[in-house]
């Protein structure tokens, strides 16, 4: 199974904080045979989160959301 993880958050992409969700997410996944193949971040915006949910239907079969 291929999955994608969305960060979200502004915080995340001004630098405030460190996306430590997706690097504990991936090592789980990862030990039960789940490939991540993309991992994004994204801002607090309505029109971002629809459209990286849209686009990420394309390639994986799991989505997670943090």
């Amino acid at each position: 199974m291929k999955a994608e993880l969305i960060t979200i958050g502004d915080e995340i992409l001004i630098g405030q904080i460190v996306n430590t969700n997706s690097v504990f997410l991936a090592k789980a996944l990862n030990k039960i045979g789940i490939e991540i193949v993309q991992i994004t971040s994204i801002s607090d915006d309505k029109e971002a989160i629809v459209n990286a949910l849209d686009n990420s239907e394309e390639r994986v079969e799991l989505v997670i959301l943090t």
